[in-house]
């Protein structure tokens, strides 16, 4: 018995068959297109219902901590809002004994992007604290045990170390579906935030190339030999990357008018909506870190602007800042000491730098 051919196999085909037409003559006309269809949604959703998975001694995230400090350069409206948080909250932040503006900022900066930061609370031989010091959120773990965190990284002569039992603060965000790790608010903007990285990378590329398939030059000039032929196809193979805006000069004493004609292909410069793509895909990513975007120096291109920016940045720092605060004042209740202590916000510059 022959083998069965694959039913999906068999479907291309006859769907094959159909987009051909017999034409008189022998010729026929086929219909095709470029490229395999791709599905829109994944199967990612069923990673919902894993929660963490447990691996050796620890517990992974539910979602790829590197892929979220990848996606933390992707876009400039993306990193620059999340920046913007993180020097208001570092620059009205009272330094401590315990606590210096520079932990203090990386601790800040670990819970915008991965929505879990860590301070290891260092001791003496007596018991007393030292310091605390921020653990980088990409590698530190959960441990399986209460109370147990590990800190893993991976590479030459490097072993997972895990830290004394209740000497880790752990600061997250909630999540849906699980409460082991915290997850960022800013995971449905991560497409657009991509799409705008797309964009930019094929607008770059595009001009690194700078020869692309934007139209047909036809030749029916019969006063054309090959050797003209061929100059032609070696300048235009020459005009590809930068500097290739120049001019082409021919020269046909006997040719005709329509020996020669450029024939364009749809404009495929224009195609790609690169402004709108851009346009659209910032609006989203303001939208999920709302933060308003003269703080982020966008300009407006309405003639209305966008407001008042002292307006618009007591605004933001009442109703987004206000609330983080209060969120890592939670150190202060596990440590039993007001370590983390606010000025208040101004947008004054101070005697001295008036002065």
């Amino acid at each position: 018995m022959g083998k069965r051919k694959p039913r999906a196999q068999e479907l291309r085909r006859q769907s094959a068959a159909q987009t051909m037409t017999e034409q008189p003559g022998g010729a026929h006309a086929e219909a095709f297109s470029f490229g395999d269809p791709v599905p829109v949604l994944d199967r990612r959703e069923l990673l919902d219902y894993l929660e963490c998975v447990q691996v050796d001694r620890w517990y992974e995230p539910p979602i790829s901590l590197d892929g979220l400090a990848r996606t933390y350069r992707a876009a400039v409206h993306h990193s620059s809002a999340i920046q913007v948080k993180r020097n208001i909250l570092v620059s009205t932040f009272k330094p401590h004994r315990l606590l210096s503006k520079q932990a203090f900022g990386r601790f800040v900066q670990d819970f915008l992007v991965f929505g879990n930061a860590y301070l290891e609370k260092r001791v003496n031989r007596l018991g007393d604290t030292l310091t605390l010091e921020a653990s980088l959120a990409k590698f530190t773990r959960r441990g399986i045990d209460p109370d147990h965190y590990w800190f893993v990284q991976y590479g030459y002569q490097k072993q997972p170390y895990e830290f004394a039992p209740g000497r880790v603060f752990h600061l997250m965000e909630a999540d849906l579906n699980q409460e082991i790790y915290g997850l960022p608010d800013y995971l449905s903007a991560i497409p657009s935030t991509l799409l705008n990285e797309s964009a930019t990378m094929f607008r770059r590329k595009y001009y690194l190339n700078g020869s692309h398939a934007g139209f047909i030059m036809y030749m029916s000039d019969p006063a054309a030999n090959q050797q003209d032929v061929d100059n032609i196809r070696e300048a235009l193979k020459k005009s590809k990357g930068p500097g290739n805006f120049r001019n082409l000069f021919m020269y046909s004493p006997n040719g005709k008018k329509d020996g020669i004609q450029i024939i364009p292909l749809s404009e495929v410069a224009a195609k790609d909506e690169f402004l709108n793509i851009k346009n659209v895909s910032r609006d989203d990513m303001l939208a999920a870190h709302r933060v308003p975007p003269q703080l982020m120096g966008i300009i407006p291109t309405n003639t209305g602007g966008f407001g008042d920016v002292e307006k618009a940045a007591r605004v933001f720092v009442r109703n987004e800042l206000l609330p983080l605060q209060k969120r890592m004042e939670e150190l202060n209740d596990w440590i039993g000491e007001q370590v983390i202590r606010w000025e208040p916000y101004s947008l004054d510059l101070g005697d001295d730098s008036a002065s």
